[in-house]
């Protein structure tokens, strides 16, 4: 298999086939497009997700926090705690530690979320640091999407710009290769878009409005997002790639290594499913709070295919993520 999650076919194949025993307090179990799982717990529902950091070596303790957080917002929850495992090589330093824990918990106070335990280990089982969340968060029962209410026509709605994890983690990653293919500055802006990476505000703005669907942008790019989205709300998706919303830095970036933007990690974007009639209110909201926001597409009957300049291709199911590519250069 190659370097990345495990591509759809296998998840639904292998690991989704062994999950057999359900429980009724379950309403949200593991399924493709699903970024978390939800309890009924009577009086609130519990949200819960979890997530490894592998493909980065640099801001680990931030990024664990944030993505995690990000998965409690698809779902306009309140991310309340985070139980945070860490496993590092023999030879990790103090200093190494410190530093980790210091950027986990500058970003938890800015998610307003509490490190409330985990795991920490130094193991010759890993050969790098590896921090996997877990989350725990919470929603009123009404506000739990109803996916039967999608309706054709309804509005894909994207935040932000696409490629912005990807971009921050490559110039951090690659710094020296692409001081021969990029300027210095533009190499300190690529990297600068770590600041992005939390989508729990726009979370809490759909939620409160009442999008139907939510997903944040995380491996395999807004192909991939898309194409799950599709699979989770069992509708078609027609994507407008000529209005996608792209940094020219993470532009220069990708010609530089010569990969698709489209299929490149994008935690910091998500995309909402909206009606037609919530659609000016979505955005200005989003606006208000400075969230940049852009329609890129609508819901279609079925298939998903990206529209651009003229020209329509079906997405296909994901596979590694442009970034894994990019690294093994």
């Amino acid at each position: 298999m190659e370097i990345g999650k495990v591509p759809n076919e296998l998840l639904e194949e292998i690991v989704f086939k062994n999950i057999t025993h359900k429980r009724e307090e379950v309403l949200v179990r593991a399924s493709i497009g699903e970024d978390t799982a939800i309890l009924d717990l009577k009086d609130e529902l519990c949200v819960v997700s979890t997530d490894p950091i592998t493909g980065a070596t640099k801001e680990l303790g931030a990024l664990a926090i944030h993505i995690s957080c990000n998965d409690i917002a698809t779902r306009g929850a309140e991310p309340l705690a985070v139980l945070l495992t860490v496993l590092c090589p023999e030879g990790t330093s103090k200093e190494e530690l410190d530093t980790l824990m210091s950027d986990a918990g500058r970003a938890a106070k800015e998610v307003n979320v509490e490190i409330i335990g985990g795991h920490t280990e130094v193991t010759d089982g890993v050969n790098r640091i590896i921090l996997s969340t877990t989350v725990i968060g919470r929603m009123k029962r009404q506000k739990l999407m109803a996916y039967d209410e999608i309706n054709l026509g309804d509005n894909l709605v994207m935040t932000k710009w696409i490629g912005l994890e990807g971009t921050h983690i490559l110039a951090g990653e690659l710094e020296e290769e692409l001081k021969t293919k990029m300027s210095q500055d533009d190499i300190e802006e690529a990297k600068s878009l770590g600041k992005y990476l939390s989508v729990v505000k726009e979370g809490m703005i759909g939620g409160k409005l009442g999008v139907k669907y939510m997903h944040d942008i995380t491996e395999g790019g807004i192909y991939g997002a898309v194409w799950e989205a599709g699979k989770a709300i069992g509708r078609g998706i027609l994507l407008e790639g000529d209005k996608l919303p792209i940094k020219d830095v993470t532009n220069k970036l990708c010609a530089a290594l010569e990969i698709d933007v489209k299929k490149l990690i994008s935690s910091g974007s998500m995309i909402m499913v909206c009606g037609k009639d919530k659609t000016d209110e979505l955005l200005e909201n989003l606006q208000n709070d400075g969230i940049k926001a852009t329609i890129i597409g609508t819901v279609i009957q079925e298939g998903v295919f990206d529209k651009d300049k003229g020209r329509t291709v079906e997405i296909q199911s994901p596979g590694s993520d442009e970034l894994y590519k990019a690294l093994e250069m």
